[in-house]
């Protein structure tokens, strides 16, 4: 450690991101009156959605909206700091206090962090789809659903993900087909449960997505002819944006072919088994992810740094460890 190191700020936590998880993790610390510093680099995955869909008391709102309400209600209290920027890298040092080093440049320390940046959504690069995600083409059903439903719908998918999540949206449109963009490794018995539950499969291979500005018309085959959906319902893939969670000693779950989440490995408080390590939101969450889900794994993560900061140095235990995390299979 430097002379400017020991001499300089030491906060109670910092939290790296500050989308639902991270300012509900951050309110959280704050109203126990510890020092809080929140990193965020504006990448929260539900800005291209027109409405929050699902979380209760803000059904319908705008997320730009949702994110500057608590932006605000975090500026309250005084020993919080809202910084806009992103943490290129971090360490735990021996002494157990961790150092980051902003992507600017600035460096700061913490006696805990709480990693809630986030994740990186990878699907197909279908003509079409980019200008048109988090509205007509979505992931989650539970957050878009309601607001599609009735529409012939597509789902963009293959094998036991494609069945469940054609049969799944039936729930919303009677007019459900399961679009594997080829050759599909269904089983026959799969092909007999699409059917029985009544979905349409179609395994052409699609060339784009057609429609007026963000509206969806139809799917357009690549040997010609076309689909009529008002919807997409597409796979996708959750990974890490950076290896700052690996850097600090952070272990994660493997993707399997239904949720292929590269999730954070943390209990159900959001403990990663580093000491003074937490993880919310959906970099932590193994199942399919939402906003209320983020919320209340904030809330949670928060509660146990406040605790490890606490109580942890009082009873002699290393601020949140767990020595075997288990994946957390709720909020």
């Amino acid at each position: 450690m430097t002379e400017d190191e020991s001499t300089a700020r030491v906060w109670d936590c910092i939290v790296v991101g500050a989308g639902a998880s991270g300012m509900s993790a951050g309110l959280t610390l704050a109203r126990a009156r510890r020092t809080i510093l929140l990193v965020d680099a504006g990448q929260q995955s539900n800005l291209a959605a027109p409405v929050i869909g699902g979380l209760l008391g803000h059904d319908g709102r705008r997320p730009a909206e949702f994110y500057a309400a608590g932006r605000a209600e975090l500026a309250a209290y005084p020993s919080t700091t809202l910084l806009t920027g992103e943490v290129a890298r971090g360490a735990r040092g021996e002494d157990g206090i961790f150092a980051v080093t902003l992507s600017d440049g600035c460096r700061e320390r913490a006696r805990s962090m709480v990693l809630a940046p986030g994740m990186e959504y990878r699907y197909p690069r279908l003509s079409g789809m980019d200008e048109r995600w988090g509205d007509s083409v979505f992931h989650c059903p539970f957050c878009h659903g309601w607001e599609i439903s009735g529409r012939p719908v597509g789902v963009l998918a293959d094998g036991a993900v494609g069945l469940y999540g054609a049969l799944n949206l039936r729930a919303w449109s009677d007019r459900v087909t399961l679009l594997t963009n080829g050759s599909s490794r269904l089983t026959g018995e799969q092909r007999d449960q699409l059917s029985a539950g009544g979905v349409g499969l179609d395994e052409r291979p699609i060339a784009a997505l057609d429609g007026p500005g963000t509206e969806l018309r139809a799917a357009v085959f690549a040997a010609g002819g076309e689909l009529a959906i008002g919807a997409l319902l597409v796979k996708t893939y959750l990974y890490q944006r950076s290896s700052l969670a690996r850097d600090l000693g952070a272990t994660f779950i493997e993707p399997d072919e239904m949720l292929a989440v590269e999730a954070i490995k943390a209990d159900a408080m959001g403990r990663t088994g580093v000491p003074g390590l937490y993880a919310a939101g959906d970099a932590a969450t193994p199942v399919p992810p939402s906003l209320a889900s983020a919320v209340a794994s904030g809330y949670l993560a928060g509660a146990s740094a406040v605790i490890g900061l606490t109580a942890g140095p009082v009873v002699g235990l290393a601020a949140g460890y767990n020595d075997s995390p288990q994946t957390a299979t709720g909020s």
